[in-house]
């Protein structure tokens, strides 16, 4: 999700670099082209944007095969649980001070929502409505951060943004109405869906500045360690789910943790230190034809032609949100 310029007042005196309370050093900023455009994503930028979207895809197929077995609470505990013994490994030893005062805000706001009320309200979701009508529902999101990016942090509305983003939302459509389950979508489904796109979408304008000054990966853990404490009220039903579980299923929860969460959610924080995050958001439409795929693979699920279709949509889109408005 081109960084604004804006860098916020002037802070206070602070201890020194060399000081086991100095502050991080904040995320580099690409700097903007003599035309006012942002300046090309790296490299590594891309592969940041790459690893996300296979690995929040996944996501869904995992979700899928462990449902059976945890609710969507514990779930949610469980994978922040092992996200933030694992990054924490990462986090820790190069930790040279936590926020400090008002620095706290926006992390405990992305934390409670995006860690935390975002993932318990999909797992949720994900039980009354069927893959393609939660797929377009959850595609709401990047709209909603495109429009706040464009207010909130001055990112305005770039013609082949609005263009792109649009076409790509019009690829989802398709594959939600190509979705092989015609059940009708429950109510309180379709508000606890709507409910994460929103929750999302807010979290990423709130991380946006968080990330001019802590890395990628302390802002992701510290937003984990957030979540998973407003998680544990769901402790003791996560301890009996996962003695009653089978070891696939135990697996697929570590795995939830690992991948789509500790690491995906460390990705997509770097690539949102390097990119507007409408354009970001706009990358996410990828997300339901990625999984198609990956169910394809995994799961032997053959895709229908309007998933592949959609897909193709999908991609014409997220395509032109990178062009330039001259």
């Amino acid at each position: 999700m081109a960084t604004t310029s804006a860098s916020g007042p002037t802070p206070s005196a602070r201890p020194h670099e060399g000081s086991p309370h100095a502050a991080p050093a904040p995320a580099p900023q690409p700097a903007p082209t003599p035309s006012g455009h942002p300046a090309p994503i790296s490299r590594l930028g891309i592969a940041a944007v790459v690893v996300t979207v296979v690995l929040w895809a996944s996501a869904f197929v995992g979700i899928r095969a462990v449902g059976p077995s945890f609710s969507p609470g514990p779930l949610t505990l469980g994978r922040l649980s092992v996200a933030a013994v694992v990054l924490g490994l990462l986090v820790v030893p190069k930790l040279r001070g936590l926020p400090r005062g008002r620095e706290w805000w926006p992390i405990l706001a992305y934390g409670v929502m995006w860690f935390g009320g975002y993932n318990v309200a999909l797992n949720a979701a994900e039980h009354m409505l069927d893959a393609g009508t939660a797929a377009l529902l959850i595609n709401v999101n990047p709209i909603l951060v495109a429009v706040m990016a464009g207010v909130i942090l001055k990112e305005g509305f770039p013609r082949w943004l609005i263009i792109g983003s649009l076409i790509a939302f019009g690829g989802v459509a398709v594959i939600a109405l190509g979705s092989g389950q015609r059940s009708t979508a429950d109510v309180t489904g379709v508000l606890l869906c709507l409910l994460a796109a929103a929750l999302a979408a807010v979290s990423v304008i709130v991380q946006k500045p968080v990330l001019r000054k802590f890395p990628a990966a302390q802002a992701t853990w510290f937003g984990i360690m957030v979540g998973a404490v407003c998680c544990l009220p769901f402790s003791g039903q996560l301890i009996t789910e996962l003695q009653a579980a089978p070891l696939p299923a135990t697996l697929g929860l570590v795995y939830l943790g690992i991948f789509p969460t500790a690491i995906a959610f460390t990705t997509w924080a770097y690539a949102l230190s390097l990119i507007d995050a409408g354009r970001l958001a706009a990358t996410t439409y990828l997300v339901p034809g990625t999984t198609i795929l990956i169910s394809w693979l995994v799961l032997g699920e053959i895709p229908t032609i309007w998933g592949l279709v959609g897909g193709v949509i999908c991609l014409v889109g997220v395509g032109l949100t990178r062009r330039r408005s001259r």
